[in-house]
């Protein structure tokens, strides 16, 4: 193992991509960029919410008691936690959250979903379901979806049960 703390690297993982491989890697690098910024904008332009916004209020909406630390929505979301509290405080003052102390351990914030935020929710879901038809769902049609769900958790690990 090279003292650098680089990792070694097994040989056959280390040869070129085929032609079919290199398409599809280029297709998965492009589409993790451009399908969530297409989702964020068609949800900004239709609901006025962005992409992070939206799955935290759906996050605690399928959450038990419409809440969970502030911690595990920001590594569910991939926000820091610095930009999770500031989201979830934007988000208080619109009424759409409640922040309070875990009283578990004291130490880290629950965000629970008010009733103003699972109707906001509610309102910008069809429209957010449309999109995710539209940008997602239409264009791999015809694919076997568990096959599809089962590759791509093996991209990310399973989803966590609570999530599903």
């Amino acid at each position: 193992m090279p003292d650098s703390g680089e990792r070694e690297v097994p040989p056959d993982r280390s040869r070129p991509l085929s032609d079919s491989e290199a398409r599809v890697w280029r297709a998965v690098a492009r589409a993790l960029i451009l399908v969530p910024r297409a989702l964020d904008i068609d949800l900004q332009r239709d609901s006025d919410m962005t992409m992070s916004e939206y799955q935290v209020l759906m996050i605690l909406s399928e959450s038990p008691g419409r809440q969970r630390r502030m911690s595990e929505l920001a590594t569910f979301v991939g926000l820091s936690a610095s930009r999770m509290t500031r989201l979830i405080d934007a988000q208080q003052e619109l009424g759409l959250v409640e922040k309070t102390r875990d009283a578990a351990d004291g130490r880290g914030m629950i965000a629970r979903l008010t009733d103003a935020g699972f109707t906001r929710l509610d309102e910008a879901y069809p429209a957010h379901l449309a999109s995710v038809r539209e940008r997602v769902m239409e264009p791999l049609a015809g694919l076997d979806p568990d096959a599809l769900g089962a590759a791509l958790e093996g991209l990310t690990g399973p989803t966590p049960p609570d999530l599903c």
